[in-house]
């Protein structure tokens, strides 16, 4: 049976604070998301700060990426066991502790504890921002713009990073990258506590140890796999065992969610394929967007020597059309329904990138805007509604559940698109080679995210 949480510090949102949910929930999902890519122009100078060797930078990276995608599962069941907003609020707690111990740390085995902190919070912060907003907008239209304006912070965040990390890190310092998190934690968890509403528990449903550690496992395994292979080739005996014992995870977690009273993944959700249909879709759009930011990350510092904050700068179109895209999305999701935002926005980014690679080596900046544009236009314009397929066509008692099935695939997309990247760039003849081969591999991505896309979002989404 569900019981809610009792609701503290204020009324329930209402009137005219109708929008501060939305506020507060996408507060806390900006800042998780900003630190995957934020980070990356700060650690050459915290490894000099520190003293850090190449082993501990690659944790400082790589270590919050692992345990937030490892852990995503786990926050999603305890949300909806324990009630989303005070899962959320706990999560904003510890990610902003740990940011705090982050910009104090002293050494690297400080810092990169704290940063495997950091990624627990930002596991039990995402799958609640997702149910939070399904439960304060029940109204299709309002929900489907408020997801459209969440999903436009994963992409203003993860391109706005290593702008935002090369003004901090050339100002003020790179312990700065972490502090800024501070207030924005505390205003997200003000405005969380005060205008959002209390979340139903399901205490009924026990949390599935067994089934945590074997998706933790698995995920964390692969997310590893994938990224050494960046560094040390597909073929690496360590890639390879990785990517062998994930799939003895994922059957070990298989079998015990068969067999298991209170799965944390019933198996049946899966056979939706609304629900798998979009978790896939997320993993390819994630897959192409990140390969392309990272890729043209590198490409732009490696080969045209622009500095940190250049490249954030030169990376802005990406940015520039996340925010209309996504709004543009929602409003029009009323008349159109979904299927065909998506089919269209992944289509426009799949010919962006094709013509990025189809342009010759070194082209003038002024052309690369256009590819660029178009990715950042397609993928927030296809988010919207996949994420709105994903969250509908789940009960509303495992909206945690959907919400983390949906963000785990992504991040596994993430973490393939930049190891794949990082494996052409270093393989190919040249790097502008490899960086179009790169793109090339991102608009067949594209491309089959459309076809499922075609074939797994409804024509009308479910209105529940």
């Amino acid at each position: 049976m569900a019981e809610t949480e009792q609701p503290r510090g204020g009324p329930a949102p209402g009137g005219g604070g109708h929008w501060v949910p939305l506020l507060a929930v996408c507060a806390g999902y900006f800042m998780v998301i900003l630190d995957v890519t934020i980070i990356n122009v700060a650690v050459p100078v915290i490894g000099r700060e520190l003293g850090a060797s190449l082993t501990g930078i690659q944790w400082i990276t790589d270590g919050y990426t692992l345990v937030f995608a490892g852990l995503l599962l786990t926050g999603g069941a305890l949300g909806d066991r324990l009630g989303h907003r005070r899962v959320f609020c706990a999560g904003v707690l510890v990610f902003t502790a740990a940011s705090a111990a982050c910009a104090l740390a002293r050494d690297t085995p400080v810092l990169v504890a704290a940063r495997l902190v950091e990624g627990l919070g930002a596991a039990l912060i995402v799958p609640g921002s997702l149910a939070l907003l399904q439960q304060s907008y029940p109204e299709p239209a309002a929900r489907s713009r408020a997801f459209g304006l969440w999903g436009s912070m994963a992409g203003i965040a993860a391109s706005a990073g290593p702008l935002l990390g090369g003004l901090l890190v050339s100002t003020v310092g790179w312990r700065w990258v972490f502090l800024i998190n501070l207030p924005v934690g505390a205003a997200c968890l003000a405005l969380t506590l005060r205008h959002v509403a209390a979340s139903p528990r399901h205490r009924s449903r026990s949390v599935d140890w067994p089934a945590q550690c074997a998706v933790v496992a698995a995920v964390a395994l692969l997310v590893s796999a994938l990224n050494e292979a960046g560094r040390r080739g597909w073929t690496s005996p360590a890639v390879l065992a990785a990517a062998g014992l994930s799939l003895v995870a994922v059957a070990a977690f298989t079998a015990r969610e068969w067999w298991a009273r209170s799965p944390v993944l019933p198996l049946g959700l899966l056979r939706s394929r609304a629900l798998s249909g979009a978790a896939a879709i997320g993993l390819l759009f994630n897959f192409a967007f990140y390969g392309m930011v990272f890729t043209a990350s590198l490409y732009f510092q490696h080969q045209r020597g622009y500095s940190a904050l250049g490249t954030g700068a030169a990376l802005f179109p990406a940015v520039a059309m996340t925010m209309f895209a996504s709004v543009l999305s929602g409003r029009l999701a009323r008349r159109t329904g979904h299927r065909p935002l998506v089919v269209s926005g992944l289509l426009v980014a799949a010919a962006g990138l094709a013509f990025w690679a189809a342009l010759g080596p070194d082209p003038a900046y002024p052309l690369l805007v256009l590819p660029m544009t178009a990715a950042g236009f397609g993928t927030s314009f296809a988010l919207t509604g996949t994420t709105t397929t994903a969250m509908t066509a789940a009960p509303a008692a495992y909206a945690g559940t959907a919400s983390a099935l949906f963000n785990t695939t992504r991040q596994i997309g993430s973490a393939a698109g930049v190891a794949l990247g990082g494996t052409l760039l270093a393989t190919a003849t040249s790097y502008s080679a490899g960086l179009r081969t790169s793109m090339a591999a991102g608009a067949l991505a594209y491309l089959a995210a459309a076809v499922l896309g075609r074939l797994c979002v409804p024509a009308r989404s479910a209105q529940r």
